[in-house]
C-alpha cells in the first residue's frame, strides 16, 4: 500500500499547479525553455452548441453532466461512445498512460481521477474547497471534444515507462520523484520532441540524477531546462531533493568521443 504521504502530496499538486499563462515559479512553464512556441491551453466551451450526439466538430459536441453521490465526481456523457464494453479505472495521473484522453484531461489543474463506462466518462476532481466544478469544467468540456474530433483511440496499448515505473523496492522519496516527473514535467518535455529519464536519488545528498533525451538533449537552454525548470519544481513539492543533475550513458560519451575526434580531424586537414 502507497504511503500516506504519497496520496496527500498528489492531492495538492493540482492545487499547487496554477494555469501555465500565470503562473510563474510553481509551474512548467520554465521547463519550456527549449520549446519553439508558447503551450497551447485548453478552448473554454463554446456558450452555445449543437444538441447533437454525433460528432460533427469539436465545437458542436453535446456533452451532458450528471451528478454523483460524491461531490468531487461527476459524469460527463459525450453522446458517443466511449468503450465498446466494460469499464476502465484510472484513479491516478500514472495510470493515464494507456489512455490520450486520461493523459489531457489529467493536465487540467485539479482533476485526480479518470473512470471511462461505456457511454460516460467520470471525472474526479481534487478534495479541494478553492478547486469548484465551476472552474474545472469548461477545461474538461473543451479538452473531451477537441479528443472526439481527432477519432483517435480512447485506449492505446503503450505501456508506462519503465524508468518511472513505481516498483516495491522504491521508498517514499522516489515514489514521489517518479510520479511528479511522469505526470507533471514529461509531458511538457515531450510535446517539444524530448523527454526526461530518471537515473537515480541519492537520499543522503539529494542530488536526483537525470537523462536528457531527444531535442533536449543537445538544446542549448538545457540547463536551463534543469535548474530552473525541474529542479524549482522537484524541490517545490519534494523538499528531500537538493539538487538536480544532468548524467549521461556510457555510449553517450563514445559517441561524443568519437564525434570530438572526428572533428578535431576534419579541422585539421582544413
Amino acid at each position: 500500500m502507497m504511503p500516506n504521504r504519497y496520496f496527500q502530496v498528489m492531492r495538492k499538486f493540482p492545487k499547487r499547479l496554477p494555469n501555465a499563462a500565470v503562473c510563474q515559479r510553481r509551474s512548467l512553464s520554465l521547463i519550456s525553455k527549449c520549446v519553439t512556441g508558447p503551450t497551447q491551453q485548453p478552448r473554454h466551451l463554446l456558450r452555445k452548441t449543437l444538441p447533437c450526439v454525433n460528432v460533427i466538430s469539436a465545437r458542436s459536441m453535446f456533452i451532458r453532466v450528471q451528478e454523483t453521490p460524491n461531490p468531487n465526481s461527476l459524469k460527463f456523457i459525450p453522446g458517443v461512445e466511449v468503450l465498446e464494453s466494460g469499464t476502465v479505472d484510472l484513479p491516478t495521473p500514472s495510470h493515464g498512460y494507456r489512455s490520450p484522453l486520461a493523459r489531457q484531461l489529467f493536465r487540467i489543474h485539479g482533476v485526480r481521477g479518470i473512470f471511462y463506462g461505456k457511454d460516460f466518462i467520470t471525472v474526479t476532481k481534487s478534495d479541494d474547497s478553492d478547486m469548484t466544478w465551476t472552474l474545472l469544467k469548461p477545461d474538461i468540456f473543451a479538452v473531451i471534444m477537441d479528443f472526439f474530433a481527432t477519432n483517435m483511440p480512447i485506449l492505446t496499448d503503450e505501456q508506462p515507462a519503465e524508468d518511472t515505473a513505481i516498483s516495491e523496492d522504491d521508498d517514499e522519496v522516489v515514489t514521489l520523484i517518479k510520479e511528479l516527473l511522469d505526470t507533471r514535467i514529461r509531458p511538457t518535455v515531450q510535446e517539444d520532441g524530448g523527454d526526461i529519464i530518471f537515473k537515480g536519488f541519492d537520499p543522503e545528498s539529494g542530488v536526483l540524477q537525470l537523462k536528457l533525451q531527444g531535442s533536449c538533449s543537445d538544446c542549448p537552454s538545457s540547463s536551463i531546462t534543469l535548474k530552473s525548470g525541474v529542479q524549482n519544481m522537484m524541490q517545490f513539492y519534494i523538499p528531500e531533493v537538493t539538487s538536480v543533475e544532468e548524467v549521461t550513458d556510457e555510449l553517450d560519451d563514445v559517441s561524443n568521443e568519437a564525434l570530438q575526434k572526428l572533428e578535431n580531424e576534419l579541422n585539421s586537414k582544413e
